[in-house]
């Protein structure tokens, strides 16, 4: 050991006099050194910030890392969401606050199915690439769907997603992005946060909203002292990156691809109903997929001879996404983790916009099928396709908070004076529960043809506060206010502005009556006075209004009374 010490210290200090090469070599192999520790060190840094580090070494994830590699984020290393962008010590610590999972590795100690316990907030990862202030567009969207008929059916269904955002000093800050231009606060019950019963809002001028689900029993002595969590991008983006698709989506998407045949009669049907069954090993999936070309042999021989090769395909096709979507051994699939982007598959939006998250004032987190998307429209085979784009008026009903689970229960005849049905005999004041669904507006296939469980519209606490709604909707005026002169100036002004101006103001009004002005409201319609002054039963408008109930904009019977006896009293203005 001393001989070596000795030899090791001749090397770095040789004697006085030695050659030039024998001084200079040791600064060299230190050199050497320094960089291979340096580079050595860079590239394992590197390596282990890669995203097949994470997928195949670190986690034994190859549920998360095969939906990674099929999802939008493809190219974004997992470590920018999961540790966030920042200088290389704040990495190094959020990294070696990690460690767990080395161990967990080593030991084969993860408990199956794996969920993530923390991420960096999204102003942190997903906004550093996505700038919800700079987005205020809305954008169109096709959704491929395929019937489980002979033909395999196709079907598109087209949304106007209103994506929103913007900065709200442009005025914007509205659309689906408003979750996150504004503060709104919520507090789960559960780790998966799918059970949210207290909602808070705070708008800019720092006014508080509270609501409560009223389902729940929670009461503000439960909120009080606890943490809420603030809505960022992954509370609805949860799943962007890691999204398995359910037998139904990955065989829709399978047939629009052509990677199966549609020309395989019912090959849709039998596809779902082959994926949805829980194998116990990949192999018995195997042999479950291989029967599919016993299907058609017994029952469609001659599709079975001129098809043989599209339906091998078929089964080879089964057989990958099946692999892609079930992981026994990580006990995961498509049902394992909820994703929050939608409210059909998850509860995701309905979380919160379910109707019975309530005020103090029984006032519900708006909820309306045109609120984030325009009303969805399903289209064939055809050339052309309406897509409904909400524009012009809405009568103050349609506005009211609850209107999606009051709708069904104040349709009259007036509703067909924008909304016509499919079937003209058909009398919907009549119907029970939905409407058919014919493809009317009001019959809209991809609302009433779905059942949407997760929706608190049918819960039994929210049915008395309904009923009350629905009572004041159809027999209290807003514009009848104790105190208030029944004047034009005093009332029907207001009166007027709510229920009739969309249709009768400015120089497009419908027959040329214009009720946003006293002296316009008195000149009257392209036939003549509306108003007669001192008698209410000649006055046109009188008679519109007590006659059948199919004029869009309909007054209240304490409405019309009002009105009938401000012009029995000469009509004042003031």
């Amino acid at each position: 050991m001393r001989k070596l010490f000795s030899a090791i210290k001749r090397f770095f200090f040789p004697p006085a006099g030695s050659p030039l090469w024998v001084r200079t070599l040791p600064f060299i192999i230190l050199g050497i050194l320094t960089i291979s520790l340096i580079s050595g060190t860079v590239y394992g840094w590197t390596y282990t910030n890669s995203s097949v580090f994470c997928g195949t070494t670190c986690h034994t994830m190859p549920p998360e890392y095969s939906a990674y590699q099929r999802s939008p984020h493809a190219r974004v290393q997992c470590v920018e969401c999961h540790i966030g962008r920042d200088v290389v010590t704040t990495q190094f610590s959020r990294k070696a606050g990690d460690l767990r999972h080395v161990y967990l590795t080593l030991t084969q100690d993860y408990e199956f199915p794996i969920f993530s316990r923390a991420m960096r907030p999204a102003r942190e990862s997903c906004e550093t690439c996505h700038f919800p202030e700079k987005f205020s567009d809305d954008s169109l969207r096709e959704i491929k769907t395929y019937g489980n008929d002979a033909e395999n059916s196709p079907e598109s269904l087209y949304l106007v997603l209103k994506t929103g955002g913007g900065s709200k000093r442009e005025g914007l800050g509205r659309g689906i992005h408003w979750h996150v231009e504004n503060e709104v606060w919520y507090l789960a019950t559960d780790a998966l946060e799918q059970n949210i019963p207290y909602v808070r809002t705070v708008d800019e001028e720092g006014n508080v909203t509270e609501y409560y689900d009223i389902a729940s029993g929670i009461t503000p002595d439960d909120i009080a002292g606890t943490f809420l969590e603030r809505m960022d991008c992954i509370s609805c983006h949860n799943r962007i990156t890691h999204s398995i698709p359910t037998p139904e989506e990955a065989v829709d998407q399978a047939l629009s691809k052509g990677l199966i045949s549609p020309e395989l009669l019912y090959v849709r049907d039998e596809a779902v109903a082959l994926l949805s069954v829980k194998y116990e090993s990949l192999a018995e999936a195997d042999e479950a997929f291989a029967t599919l070309p016993d299907f058609y042999a017994e029952n469609y021989p001659d599709l079975y001879e001129a098809q043989q090769d599209a339906i091998q395909e078929t089964v080879g096709v089964l057989q990958d996404m099946y692999v892609q979507m079930v992981f026994p051994e990580q006990e995961l699939d498509w049902e394992t983790h909820p994703d929050n982007l939608g409210h059909k598959n998850s509860p995701g939006c309905f979380r919160c916009h379910d109707g019975k998250h309530l005020t103090g004032t029984e006032e519900a987190i708006r909820l309306e099928c045109n609120l984030c998307h325009s009303v969805p429209v399903t289209a064939d085979n055809s050339l052309v396709a309406n897509i409904e784009i909400a524009q012009g008026p809405e009568p103050t009903s349609h506005t009211h908070n609850s209107w999606i689970a009051l709708h069904g229960r104040s349709i009259d005849s007036s509703c067909a004076s924008c909304h016509t049905p499919a079937d003209s005999s058909v009398d919907y004041t009549q119907l029970e529960g939905k409407p058919p669904a014919d493809g009317s507006f009001c019959g809209n296939v991809a609302c009433h043809a779905n059942e949407w469980v997760y929706a608190g519209f049918d819960d039994p606490a929210l049915e008395p506060v309904l009923a009350r709604q629905l009572y004041i909707l159809l027999n209290t005026s807003p514009y009848l206010l104790d105190g208030v002169p029944r004047t034009y100036e005093g009332t029907f002004k207001a009166m007027f502005d709510g229920r009739c101006t969309f249709c009768h103001s400015g120089p497009q009004a419908e027959a040329g009556l214009d009720l946003s002005s006293y002296e316009s409201a008195m000149r009257g319609s392209d036939d003549g006075p509306v108003i007669i002054a001192g008698d209410a039963e000649t006055s046109l408008l009188v008679q519109r209004q007590s006659g059948p109930i199919d004029h869009f904009g309909q007054l209240l019977a304490e409405e019309l009374t009002a009105v009938k006896e401000w012009i029995a009293a000469g009509a004042p203005e003031k």
